[in-house]
């Protein structure tokens, strides 16, 4: 097998040394094979002779994991053919993949905010979700079987009937009962344990997807709150007869959401520059979506705001297009305002990716309420999955930000919870992984990642420190 051109320009380098948790690297040579033969013999030759290889896509990761700590950076974007709807190379564009999709009349589900920028392929490697991932979960069930190839350049085929090899030292663990994206999943199969392991134990280069027929209609509601305890009693409503991910129930009931998406009182303040709309006396607010037959459920939903003490003459419905521009104003409007923040304190966000059971909602609600730093909270609350944004003003603060990230990271896996939902470990959180799942498993995790890699060449420093 040949190479393919090896770039140690580091002018060209210089583009792929960080991702969008500003974590910077370095590396001595990039690689942009177009197969996965190609791919085999970049990995073949990098373990022969202990040289480090990080796989890199389009750089929208939070983990630090597509950064590179030496050696050769591994770019999958020219692994860009589509073979069918279902059959991709995991250097094409989810966003993009997911409109071809939805232009025949079919459904991809996983939504990571970055889909429209992020691969496939990294999409499968990190577990990614979304607000949809209330109702139809992570990628891992979305995905039907993968080609890869080994840290040692073996190629090869997985789905769900493809036994782990017998001499991989398998990591037995329970993982949290939540949403969770942290550490090898315990599975009987290889292709689950492929999906999530962040560019660890091999490398991905082609996916079949599992697709669904497009839903009739989707209606779409914006409804604000007087405060957290009202949010709570309606998220509580709202899923306690739906269908969801990880569950379902005996007799499913008339509010069956596909989301369910929490903006708290600094969100909304600082979008009501933008968004007029947004009423004075909000201090919380819910965007739900359903999924109809092309009857929209209107007075199923809202009989339940009412019930929940919403503010229900502020609510916004969304299926004409007066609105559908109302809400998508809003929503909008809370990162670009969250982002022009940012960049007038001269100080990066610092933001949580934990998610506790449904019985910690509102304790993990409360806690991150009394947060005194600036701060803004989002996130999918159907899945108790918030995002708290820390938005620092100076150093000091910035370093009290991680302190206090740390802590709530604690107090969430105190819970039941993980350090991580949707992102990954990367290397900024494998310390929290550490702590998570305490040594015995750690050790476990290593023992597999030196069963499939004897140089631990592959994804050095992600998910746990090289040896």
């Amino acid at each position: 097998m040949t190479l393919p051109p090896l770039i140690t320009d580091q002018d060209v380098i210089e583009g792929y040394l960080t991702d969008a948790s500003n974590t910077r690297g370095h590396a001595e040579v990039l690689v942009r094979p177009r197969s996965t033969d190609e791919v085999a013999a970049i990995l073949s030759h990098c373990q022969q002779r202990g040289i480090p290889v990080t796989v890199t896509a389009q750089r929208t990761a939070t983990t630090g994991a597509p950064v590179p700590e030496g050696g050769w950076l591994l770019s999958t974007e020219q692994l860009c053919e589509t073979f069918a709807l279902d059959d991709v190379s995991t250097g094409v564009l989810l966003g993009a993949h997911q409109e071809a999709v939805a232009s025949a009349g079919q459904f991809f589900p996983p939504d990571p905010t970055s889909r429209h920028e992020c691969s496939i392929g990294a999409a499968i490697a990190c577990n990614a979700s979304g607000a949809r991932s209330f109702r139809y979960g992570a990628t891992r069930p979305w995905i039907e079987a993968l080609t890869a190839v080994l840290p040692t350049g073996e190629i090869i085929e997985a789905d769900r009937q493809t036994p782990i090899p017998a001499d991989w030292p398998v990591p037995s663990w329970s993982e949290p009962s939540v949403k969770t994206a942290a550490g090898y999943v315990p599975t009987d199969n290889l292709l689950d344990l492929l999906i999530g392991q962040e560019g660890t134990l091999a490398v991905l280069t082609r996916a079949r997807l599992r697709l669904l027929d497009a839903p009739t209609a989707v209606l779409s509601i914006f409804a604000f709150f007087p405060d957290d305890s009202a949010v709570v009693r309606f998220v509580d409503h709202a899923r306690a007869s739906a269908v969801r991910a990880r569950r379902t129930p005996a007799a499913p009931g008339p509010l069956q959401p596909r989301a369910l998406e929490y903006f708290d009182a600094n969100a909304l303040a600082l979008a009501r520059t933008r968004a007029p709309d947004i009423p004075a006396e909000a201090r919380a607010a819910v965007l739900i979506e359903v999924e109809h037959d092309g009857t929209p459920p209107y007075e199923a939903w809202l009989d339940a705001l009412d019930e929940s003490d919403a503010l229900i003459d502020d609510t916004i419905v969304a299926e004409d297009t007066t609105g559908l521009k109302r809400l998508q104003a809003i929503r909008h409007a809370i990162p670009a305002s969250v982002n022009e923040q940012v960049v007038r304190n001269g100080m990066p966000k610092v933001g949580t990716d934990f998610a506790v059971p449904d019985s910690a909602l509102e304790a993990i609600l409360v806690a991150y309420r009394a947060e005194t730093l600036p701060h803004v909270c989002f996130g999918h609350i159907g899945d108790n999955h918030l995002h708290l944004n820390f938005l620092p003003r100076t150093a000091d603060e910035l370093a009290e930000a991680r302190a206090r990230y740390k802590a709530l990271a604690m107090q969430a896996v105190s819970m039941g919870g993980t350090v991580s939902a949707e992102h990954g470990i990367g290397k900024i959180k494998r310390g929290l992984l550490a702590e998570m799942v305490g040594p015995d498993v750690l050790a476990q995790f290593r023992a597999l990642k030196r069963a499939v890699d004897p140089n631990w060449i592959l994804g050095r420093g992600t998910m746990m420190a090289a040896p």
